[in-house]
């Protein structure tokens, strides 16, 4: 059996749900298909997550709610319309009305609430439209497929422990659509991934039905080493590593989820990334087992937006539970770090900017003041974080002196550099400003010949 998630691109209109019928059909395998809520059809559209997330807005601040219901309502007519399914827009037109019900008390679940109507109303629309097309489908609830997560106040969390489906389910010879980016907790709590999350849905039933392949369609046709949109010419990649993929995610690649390959890692999954415009192609093949290459780096990424606060203090190295307090005082004010490299004397703790109001960061630093005693605290804001990427590296000598020869020559100055000892990749500190311009020569050095 294969798992196929359908980002929001491919279930945008009913052009592309066209197209996701003809993948479906094209492979009986295709079993348990993961959806998105409707993305964007063209490039100033807006997507139905975020209109969810301005209806719920509208309601908790009392705000009139006409406009974005009917904004709403229109994206899905738009794909029922023309498909015949008029039965099924009334439902979703119902769902969608009644959501102004909820109680407010608890501000997170309502926004919970609202964002993953759009994942749960279109797996019902897909699920009909599958069906009116000739292929017997069924909408199978997060819960039903075994989607259990924890609650984190940046996003749900995967829970490891996920639930097998029922034999029942899996005998049933229909193929089951599956709303992506929500689950329940374990006392039946609706909570949300982050942004992209559907992603990290698909994983978790491939791993639950043990599949034998997890396709994830997207609009590239296949990942590629560097962004296309920067350097046009750059390759794309044919393989990838599971931790290649998670590092090149997490630090900037757009494709994938960072968290989506842990749940298929665990379970031996073989991942496939996809193009629904162009499904012939056979796009990026991602893989449990290491096959590290003679090739040093296989990608290089990006992501600005960070912050580095810089703490000192002389003896730092013989104080037993620095570290320790440091990280006490991060979870107090429920922030998370991204690198924490450090010196005898000093740490640097590397973060998202968008954590930091200038409240947060004036309490913060108070905070390491008063526990910490240290004798310099400094804050530098807008920083981007270049990551090379490529299990090859260890088997390579200098990759670190190339790279930062190739950005000292092309005028990049490095705030931080960070590698772990698995040298899967190495991070630089840049600039904001400097950050397409370290891409570039970091291209030229490893990828031009």
């Amino acid at each position: 059996m294969k798992v196929a998630k359908f980002g929001g691109s491919s279930v945008a209109s009913v052009e592309q749900l066209e197209k996701v019928y003809q993948i479906i059909a094209a492979d009986s395998a295709r079993r348990f298909i993961i959806v998105s809520a409707p993305g964007k059809r063209y490039s100033h559209d807006i997507k139905i997550t975020d209109l969810l997330i301005n209806y719920a807005e509208c309601c908790l601040t009392k705000q009139s709610v006409t406009e974005v219901q009917q904004a709403i309502l229109n994206r899905y007519l738009d794909i029922c319309k023309p498909a015949g399914l008029e039965n099924t827009f009334g439902q979703i037109k119902q769902a969608v009305l009644n959501l102004v019900d909820l109680p407010t008390d608890n501000e997170q679940l309502v926004y919970d609430t609202f964002k993953a109507s759009g994942e749960d109303n279109n797996a019902h629309l897909v699920a009909a439209y599958l069906t009116s097309k000739g292929i017997p489908s069924e909408y199978l609830s997060p819960k039903e497929a075994g989607i259990v997560l924890e609650h984190s106040p940046h996003g749900a969390m995967i829970n490891m422990g996920g639930k097998e489906l029922s034999p029942d389910i899996l005998a049933k010879q229909v193929t089951y659509v599956i709303p992506g980016f929500f689950g329940f907790s374990e006392d039946g709590q609706l909570c949300t991934f982050s942004r992209g999350g559907s992603d990290i849905s698909g994983s978790l039933v491939a791993a639950n039905i043990k599949a034998d392949l997890y396709e994830n369609f997207t609009d590239v046709d296949a990942i590629y080493c560097a962004n296309p949109n920067l350097i046009p010419d750059c390759p794309t990649l044919k393989e990838l590593t599971f931790k290649e993929m998670r590092e090149l995610s997490y630090s900037g690649f757009g494709v994938l989820h960072d968290e989506a390959l842990i749940p298929t890692f665990y379970a031996n999954i073989p991942v496939v990334i996809k193009n629904t415009n162009n499904p012939s192609s056979p796009g990026t093949m991602i893989l449990p087992d290491s096959h590290a290459t003679e090739k040093r780096v296989v990608g290089i990424a990006a992501d600005s937006g960070f912050t580095n606060i810089y703490l000192s203090k002389y003896l730092m190295n013989r104080e037993f539970g620095f570290g320790h307090s440091v990280l006490n005082i991060l979870t107090e004010f429920d922030l998370q770090y991204d690198h924490m490299p450090s010196g005898i004397d000093d740490i640097s703790l590397i973060m998202r900017q968008d954590q930091l109001t200038p409240d947060i960061e004036k309490r913060l630093i108070e905070r390491f003041k008063t526990v910490l005693h240290v004798d310099e605290i400094k804050v530098t804001h807008h920083l981007s974080m270049i990551a090379l990427v490529g299990e090859g590296m260890k088997q390579n000598i200098g990759v670190a002196s190339r790279a930062t020869h190739a950005l000292s020559i092309n005028q990049v100055n490095i705030e931080m550099l960070n590698q772990g000892s698995s040298e899967v990749s190495i991070f630089f500190g840049v600039n904001e400003a400097d950050e397409d311009r370290a891409v570039k020569a970091l291209y030229e050095e490893f990828f031009v010949m």
